[in-house]
Parts: C-alpha cells; sequence; structure tokens
C-alpha cells in the first residue's frame, strides 16, 4: 500500500462509492466529488442481487445479512389472465437502490464526500491530474475515476463520439406498497420474481424493501418494470415533452411527465397484463418511464483518468447487472493497482479485462431486449427475437448471474 497516493472519483453513486470505499482499504487517499448536493435519490430503482455483488459488498467493508434484502425462491409467469403459466426455482435476494446506496455510504468517511461539486474541466499532465469545479475549487490528484453515470461529462469530454444509443422501448417503473395490495396480489405475485410476456412487451416484478428499508411483512414493497417500444421520432418524442413544451431526450424528469401519459400507461396496463399486475401500476403513487439505452466503450484507460460503472458501459436492464457490473469495475481497478506501482501499466490491465466483460454484458442485454425493440431489422435480431420470446427462457436468462454464461 502506498498512502500518499491520492484518487479523485468524479460521481458519488454506487459505483463510485465502491470504488472509493476499496481504494480507501487499499490505503488511497480517496476523495468522492457529486454534483447533486443532497443525499441522491433512487426514484424507485429496484435491485437484482448476484453472488459477485455480495463479494464486493464484504470486501468495501459492508456486512452482507437478511436485512440487505428480501430472499425469493422462485420465478413466476403470468398470462393475461392472471393464470400462472410456467414457473422456475431461482433462489435470489432481490433489493432496493436505496438500501445499497445507505449501506456503501455509511462504510465511506463522510468529510471525503463532497456534495454539491459540479465538474467544469480536467486536465492532466505526467505526473498528476486536475479537476476544476464550478464553484472555483481546483483539485489535483494522482488518479482521476469517471464514475458519472450514462450522462458522464468526463467521457463525453476524452471520447465525444460514444454515446448511448436508444434501444427502441421504453420501461415503465414505479413501487407500490405491499400495504395496498389486494388479497390476490399477495398471494399470487408478492412471494416471486414475477414475470409477464404481452406481444413485444415484457413486465417483471419483484418484492423489495419498504421504507426505511424495511423488511417486515407488511412493510414491504414491489417493485415493478414494465417495457414497451416506443419510436424514437414519434411516440417517445411526445412522451419526453414537458406541458411548456421542452423536450428532454434523455429522459424527462418524473414529475414532468404529462398527465394524459401517466393515464394512458394505466389503461394499457388493464388491457394487455395480468390483473396483478395492472393492480400494481394503478396503486403506485409515483409512476414513471425511463428511455432505455446502451452505451459500449472500445477504451476505459486515458492517461491518468479511468471510466467505471456506466461511465463505461451501460447494458439494458434485463441483465440486472448494472450494479454488479459497477462493483467488479471497482474490484478490478483497485486489484490491478494494488499489483502494479506503474500507473498506466495498472490502468491498461483494467482495461483489458472489463473491456472484454463490458462487451459481453452489453451483447447480452440485446439479446434478451431484442424482441421488444420497435424496429427490428436485421436476421441476428430476428433470431434473439424468437429466442428470448418463451416464459422458460425469459425465467431462466433474466438478471442471472453470469458466471459460465
Amino acid at each position: 500500500m502506498n498512502p500518499s497516493k491520492k484518487a479523485i472519483i468524479i460521481g458519488g453513486s454506487i459505483g463510485g462509492l465502491f470504488a472509493a470505499n476499496l481504494l480507501l482499504r487499499a490505503g488511497w487517499d480517496v476523495h468522492i466529488y457529486e454534483q447533486v448536493a443532497a443525499e441522491l435519490e433512487s426514484r424507485g430503482a429496484g435491485i437484482v442481487t448476484h453472488p459477485e455483488l455480495f463479494d464486493a459488498l464484504r470486501e468495501a467493508g459492508v456486512i452482507v445479512d437478511a436485512s440487505l434484502g428480501i430472499q425469493v425462491e422462485e420465478r413466476i409467469t403470468l398470462d393475461r389472465n392472471g393464470i400462472q403459466i410456467g414457473s422456475l426455482h431461482y433462489p435470489q435476494i432481490l433489493t432496493a437502490w436505496g438500501r445499497l446506496f445507505a449501506l456503501l455510504i455509511a462504510a465511506f468517511p463522510s468529510e471525503r464526500y463532497h456534495g454539491g461539486k459540479v465538474l467544469s474541466t480536467f486536465q492532466q499532465d505526467p505526473n498528476s491530474v486536475t479537476a476544476h469545479f464550478t464553484d472555483g475549487e481546483s483539485v489535483s490528484a494522482d488518479l482521476l475515476i469517471a464514475a458519472d453515470g450514462l450522462r458522464s461529462k468526463v467521457r463525453q469530454t476524452l471520447v465525444p463520439n460514444a454515446s448511448p444509443q436508444y434501444a427502441g422501448y421504453i420501461a415503465w417503473r414505479g413501487m407500490v406498497e405491499e400495504s395496498v395490495l389486494s388479497p390476490r396480489a399477495l398471494k399470487e405475485m408478492f412471494p416471486y420474481f414475477a414475470f409477464g410476456l404481452p406481444e413485444q412487451e415484457q413486465m417483471i416484478a419483484y418484492p423489495v424493501a419498504g421504507k426505511n428499508n424495511s423488511v417486515e411483512p407488511g412493510k414491504r414493497r414491489y417493485n415493478f418494470v414494465w417495457y414497451r417500444p416506443a419510436d424514437e421520432t414519434t411516440s417517445l418524442r411526445d412522451m419526453v415533452t414537458d406541458a411548456s413544451g421542452k423536450i428532454w431526450p434523455e429522459g424527462i424528469p418524473p414529475p414532468l411527465i404529462q398527465t394524459h401519459h401517466l393515464e394512458h400507461a394505466r389503461a394499457s396496463a388493464r388491457q394487455v397484463l395480468a390483473p396483478q399486475f395492472a393492480e400494481m401500476i394503478e396503486k403506485t403513487e409515483h409512476l414513471f418511464f425511463q428511455p432505455v439505452f446502451d452505451l459500449e466503450s472500445n477504451q476505459l484507460a486515458f492517461g491518468r483518468i479511468a471510466l467505471l460503472g456506466d461511465a463505461a458501459f451501460v447494458a439494458r436492464p434485463h441483465v440486472g447487472m448494472g450494479v454488479t457490473k459497477a462493483a467488479e469495475d471497482a474490484q478490478s481497478l483497485v486489484r490491478e493497482l494494488t499489483t502494479h506501482d506503474d500507473l498506466s501499466t495498472a490502468l491498461e490491465q483494467y482495461q483489458t479485462a472489463r473491456l472484454t466483460s463490458g462487451k459481453h454484458i452489453v451483447a447480452r442485454a440485446r439479446g434478451l431486449g431484442a424482441y421488444m425493440q420497435a424496429q427490428i431489422s436485421t436476421p441476428h435480431e430476428r433470431a434473439m427475437a424468437e429466442k428470448y420470446r418463451s416464459a422458460g427462457m425469459v425465467m431462466s436468462e433474466t438478471a442471472v448471474s453470469l458466471k459460465g454464461k
């Protein structure tokens, strides 16, 4: 370990926190700079966990126990009438973004986490890298890690042509309180990781912790993601336009979604989804949607700068690997920095390892999502669409560990 080495992390979400906690434990002087001033919010995101994620959490100093999430033993698929048409035994712990964030930020010294710090520019020379913030502060270090997400300012500066690509469909998301669900939904859905497969659509839903991270029966929540095609130039454009006429091409803030789009989604749910799923959408207080993107990078190391997490690769949510991938990125980076005294060699080794993994995850996610794309244009896409249309295939391949895959 070399305590004199200093790292700047741009982005204080889960990926940045994984990297920061691991570096701190490896003897680095590390600080996080997050543009949001207040504590980050999850907007109702559920998280599917994997054994690889548990390993990374333990390495980052987090205790992994029953309070992490909810254990689910079985996956099921419901038809349009709400009848179970398939099942698969697949034990898994399901949790919420907010729960993981709370655990990771609690493990990191608060004086090293700086909120309200918006990156302006950065520069590097053979001896250091310096980040300049809009409030006038400048900070120099040996290493800068870009963990600033899908719309990474660092990546956009270094590789302007590497931008997220719209997948042709959106994801309606939300969480419903366990306490408001009907007896039928509680019995036939709540204990399970549940799927619905309307034509060119997909619904997945699973239980997660409730308010204050409660896993007590009666106080939990049920999280869902409902994928629906949306043409980029017509229906999507209309959906990401707010009441003032402003267009938000990267995703409209949930409070600005126009009411008629919410009403249309609830009406459509009643028409195409199982009644149990439609009930969830009807009873969700904060229903919102996100366009689905993916992003594939060809370079992760740039001198003294490394891309990590969603700043490096973004896979469609079907693989359920976003958080786990960020954790493994952080593990790989810190492992190479610990193994190699030379920074360039460490970052080159990190890049080699994580480029292969990232491309594999993105390709797999594209295959899982092919049958929901608004326009399926190539023979490969059509083949993927057919492969992942059956309930058995979807249940066995969605959000599972990629070890051996």
